[in-house]
């Protein structure tokens, strides 16, 4: 590179946005994803130790993947080349294919092959990766965030790694945010930036745990704001807002409003007011909130309080978290509204909680009682000898698939902790039962 490249390169770094700029350059700058190349991970002793096979990248936006790339990049001893998918075809490919070839031939060196966006290279081109991968040729590097199951061939993704990176904790990114305005060089501190809390908390959990879109926030705030006397850049909540284009909704995931709203929600499908159940839904979905956490919550309300007036409505609330799982945000939300919805119209029966209380409050208070003999099992040697199972009742062999018969120990039998409610499916069980 001549004085002139350099110079040319050294601008447009300069220029480039924050989040480009404050990308990791070691595994230690590496923010996140703990599990994936946290210390002693599997995956961080094959970068560190340079022998690593092909994997594929798989994850939200700003999680990571493009950077852990080029951190692999300057780790390797090998040749690190690139391409994008949107942009590159199977001559591109093949071009990269006969270096790699050359190469390993002549110097006796690796190609790493970073491809940005691999799910959207058709079959063939996919196809035109597959011998040089295979062969060792080239280590291939993807990433997707699309998943690979649906979007790779089976033949490359037999032959390679899936990687899951998570979207980042707030931890994750308030971490990323204070080491853009403490980094001189290429961060933002030549501007004397000072965020107010509120500031900081809005930018935090607006971001949805991807990095670049904070970064692209904090740069858009932190240049934008009134220099103070003193040549300070104070960026308060509304200057956040205006970067972010997004209202600041007070909520604090680990305080009191936090447990109030997801109280109002939850006490809005009991309810039956689907209306409000959506609104709180929205509030906390809009401040952030953990989709998983307001699933997990609806899956204990299903069962709670509409139980088996409408058995149904667990169905749904399990189906929707599994959604969720798949689809993320903010597609998520619909499975999530819908799931909602549902519980809030549905019937009301509290009776199996009820229940259970009841049947936990008796084993308390009788201790543990013994099983009646002819519930006892006589499917092992000897237990017939000693009773087991004796005048038990198989009530298949009779009319109606019933008998009379006690399965109770002796001490409770006529104690009951089931009462179904005269709503919904739970009144047809009550009249069975009755």
């Amino acid at each position: 590179m001549d004085l002139v490249e350099y110079g040319l390169e050294k601008e447009l770094a300069e220029k480039a946005p924050l989040a480009e700029r404050m990308r990791p350059r070691t595994l230690e700058e590496f923010v996140g994803q703990g599990d994936l190349v946290g210390p002693g991970s599997l995956l961080r002793k094959a970068i560190e130790e340079d022998t690593l096979s092909s994997l594929l990248f798989f994850g939200p936006p700003g999680t990571g993947k493009t950077a852990l790339a080029r951190v692999i990049a300057r780790h390797t001893r090998g040749t690190f080349k690139r391409l994008n998918a949107v942009m590159s075809g199977v001559q591109d490919i093949r071009r990269v294919i006969e270096g790699a070839r050359k190469e390993l031939a002549l110097e006796g060196r690796r190609t790493l092959l970073f491809i940005d966006e691999i799910h959207r290279f058709h079959k063939g081109q996919q196809d035109a990766l597959l011998p040089a991968v295979e062969s060792g040729v080239l280590i291939l590097i993807g990433a997707t965030t699309e998943n690979p199951y649906f979007t790779i061939n089976t033949p490359l993704l037999s032959r390679s790694r899936v990687c899951v990176f998570e979207p980042l904790t707030p931890e994750d990114i308030q971490s990323i945010v204070q080491k853009a305005l403490e980094d001189l060089e290429r961060g933002l501190k030549r501007f004397r930036p000072r965020l107010e809390e509120e500031a900081l908390r809005h930018l935090v959990g607006s971001s949805d745990g991807d990095a670049r879109r904070a970064l692209n926030a904090l740069e858009l705030a932190v240049v934008t704001a009134p220099e103070g006397e003193g040549g300070e850049r104070v960026v308060g909540l509304a200057h956040m807002e205006g970067a972010l284009q997004k209202k600041y909704l007070r909520y604090d995931r680990d305080g009191d409003n936090h447990y109030d709203v997801i109280s109002a929600f939850i006490k809005s499908i009991r309810g039956s007011d689907p209306d409000a159940a959506l609104y709180w839904m929205a509030r906390m979905l809009e401040a952030g909130e953990d989709p998983n956490f307001i699933c997990r919550r609806m899956i204990i309300s299903a069962a709670e309080d509409v139980g088996n007036a409408d058995p149904h409505g667990l169905q749904v609330a399990v189906s929707a978290a599994q959604a969720v799982q798949m689809v993320g945000l903010p597609e998520g939300r619909i499975p999530m509204a819908q799931a909602a919805a549902y519980l809030a119209c549905a019937p009301k029966s509290n009776a199996a909680y009820l229940g259970i209380g009841k049947a936990q409050e008796c084993v308390r208070s009788t201790g543990t009682l013994p099983v009646p003999p002819h519930l006892q099992s006589g499917e092992y040697s000897g237990a017939k000898d000693l009773g087991h199972g004796k005048g038990y009742l198989y009530p298949h062999d009779y009319p109606g698939g019933h008998v009379k018969q006690h399965y109770l120990p002796e001490e409770v039998r006529n104690r009951r902790f089931y009462a179904p409610k005269d709503l919904g499916c739970e009144k047809a069980l009550g009249e069975r039962l009755r």
